[in-house]
């Protein structure tokens, strides 16, 4: 078995520097068979979750300019193919705003086949204070 903890931090650092930097540049990590539900929208395929990624179009993310701050991330061997399941709690900058807001995001990495990993599933919810 891989070093699944190791795997983990190395994919989480590369998805949100990428995702902060270049959006477009996340399709690698993604297939025909990968899904994303942001809040309670779920897309699936490649080019459906980059449309809702890139802040393009009537199904895009509601903001443009994102900084990610990764508070905790935890891993876990998810199945016997070898797949790895990534919790990322953290805060984000949206756009021209100064209060942070917080997110949990979940991915479930799979091999590819080719000695790397790729997005299978990807949950991301923002956690609002209930006041």
């Amino acid at each position: 078995m891989a070093d699944f903890k190791h795997i983990a931090e190395q994919f989480t650092e590369f998805y949100y520097t990428t995702f902060d930097d270049n959006r477009a540049n996340l399709a690698q990590l993604y297939r025909d068979t990968s899904m994303l539900t942001f809040e309670t929208t779920a897309v699936q395929g490649t080019s459906n979750i980059l449309e809702k990624l890139m802040a393009k179009g009537k199904q895009s993310l509601p903001f443009t300019k994102v900084v990610h701050r990764v508070s905790t991330h935890d891993a876990q061997p998810s199945n016997e193919a070898g797949g790895i399941l990534v919790l990322v709690t953290g805060a984000l900058l949206v756009d021209e705003e100064q209060r942070p807001l917080n997110y949990s995001q979940v991915f479930q990495l799979m091999p590819d086949g080719a000695g790397s990993y790729f997005v299978f599933n990807d949950v991301f919810r923002l956690i609002y204070n209930q006041q």
